[in-house]
């Protein structure tokens, strides 16, 4: 753990209730500079977009069986990238809940008995591979579980040990069911890799999504890195927004951000201005190359903070169409296909309901429109947004990406009322239709009126 991240949490300016809380009130970016992107992203990754699974919850058996049955529905649907969320035993020792932590790991080359076998969790991986999907799974590389079976094999000294030399949860949080790993220690560093490699190797998954990576130093993820792509190609997600992380380590991290932002507009407490401010800054601090995975829900924001419904109102689908248009990779929590509008309870066995599919609806043609229209792929593969409405409307937003005769333009009603926006069309040309209501752009119009909280998707594939 760094100095900077330790100074932050002695004087109090992290107070945390769950894991998935670091990153993003870290505010780590702020001291890291932008360095050459990783240069092996997967080619497969660059129109994916990304489902989150969170398996405990997902049905009444919580299995790697039952869940593989889904596999055609979510490919259909769009879904490239399953991530689940940990799927490792989960520590007894200062469990919280009945159930326990996702995020306290008792064994790291084991799977909880209540999701299946590992040879279950590796059929799985086989099945979404023929369906041309990968999988990456939940990594915990900050901390274990105070049962983990390290510290059962008496490998105290790969702890961050307190004065009188027990065992302590990460400095400055009440994670009291997870013991602080000491990354100055070379032989924990060396056992976490090859942990790592296990997962790549003998379930042949596709890479990681790495919880709370700014609190483990940058040079470890960048080791991991070189020794995940010697056994082959793989992904991997920070849950971050620092910069410096996609250097040498990642391809992918969070715009916590900006998904801040979209929460806030949705509650009347900003508005386009600050989409503005943050595409002008934040979104150009990173390499070109870099992946920004955008949301509107999450297992952390969900159980947290609230559904999406909660958070976002009547602008749910708004957000969510942002999410998927905008530069970066859109993520889909399991539920919101389904409309879910429920709290995940985090430490307890709690599963989702699945109200109707009239999200599915939605979905399908949005998350494969990624595929379909280059404008809108990841990276520097995909088109720069250019903001077509003018700085003055604060509650109007409207963008166009182009990539050789590929275009989308995207207009926004941000706001509860009815309202005309007004955009620029010099660079309208050919056929656009509206991806949803099949409606064709009059190229010579300039405005359009929008209901409150209203889309539109305009489409041009040649």
């Amino acid at each position: 753990m760094n100095a900077i991240i330790s100074l932050l949490m002695t004087l109090g300016t992290i107070a945390l209730t769950s894991p998935g809380e670091v990153s993003k009130r870290s505010g780590l970016h702020e001291f890291t500079t932008v360095g050459e992107p990783v240069k092996n992203v997967p080619s497969w990754a660059k129109n994916a977009t990304i489902y989150e699974v969170n398996l405990r919850q997902f049905s009444q058996e919580g299995t790697f069986a039952r869940f593989q049955n889904d596999l055609p529905r979510l490919k259909k649907m769009g879904i490239d990238i399953l991530w689940f969320m940990p799927i490792h035993p989960i520590g007894v020792k200062n469990r919280k809940g009945k159930q326990g932590s996702y995020y306290s790991v008792q064994d790291y080359k084991a799977v909880h008995p209540d999701h299946g076998s590992l040879e279950d969790f590796k059929n799985l991986v086989t099945a979404a591979h023929k369906l041309g999907m990968y999988v990456i799974i939940d990594w915990v590389a900050n901390h274990s579980a105070f049962d983990n079976v390290w510290i059962e094999q008496g490998h105290l000294d790969w702890y961050t040990l307190d004065s009188a030399g027990q065992l302590q949860p990460p400095l400055g949080t009440d994670w009291w069911d997870v013991a602080d790993l000491n990354y100055e220690n070379k032989a924990m560093r060396t056992a976490m890799i090859d942990a790592l490699k296990f997962w790549v190797r003998e379930c042949d998954i596709d890479g990681y999504r790495c919880d709370v990576a700014d609190w483990v130093p940058v040079d470890f993820w960048e080791e991991a890195r070189i020794a995940l792509d010697s056994v082959k190609d793989v992904f991997m997600l920070a849950e971050s927004e620092t910069a410096i992380l996609h250097n040498k380590a990642f391809d992918m991290t969070y715009a916590w951000e900006f998904h801040f932002i979209m929460n806030d507009i949705a509650q009347g407490k900003k508005s386009v201005r600050h989409i503005r401010e943050y595409l002008e800054g934040k979104a150009k601090s990173y390499p070109q190359n870099a992946y920004r995975m955008h949301f509107t829900s999450n297992h952390d924001e969900n159980s947290w903070k609230g559904t999406e419904q909660e958070r976002l109102g009547d602008a749910v689908k708004t957000f969510a169409v942002l999410s998927a248009t905008m530069e970066g990779m859109p993520l889909v929590y399991n539920g919101q296909e389904a409309g879910m509008n429920k709290r995940l309870q985090f430490f307890e066995k709690d599963v989702m309901t699945w109200p109707d599919w009239s999200m599915t609806d939605f979905y399908t043609p949005l998350l494969n429109l990624k595929h379909q229209n280059q404008a809108l792929w990841n990276g520097e593969l995909g088109a720069p947004l250019q903001i077509v409405t003018e700085a003055s409307d604060t509650l109007g937003f409207g963008f166009h990406r182009q990539r050789g005769k590929q275009a989308v333009f995207c207009l926004f009603n941000f706001s509860p009322s009815k309202r005309t926006v007004q955009y620029r069309n010099e660079s309208f040309s050919g056929k656009y239709v509206e991806l949803f209501s099949r409606q064709r752009l009059n190229n010579k119009q300039n405005k359009v009126d929008l209901n409150p909280w209203e889309y539109r998707v305009y489409v041009r594939n040649r």
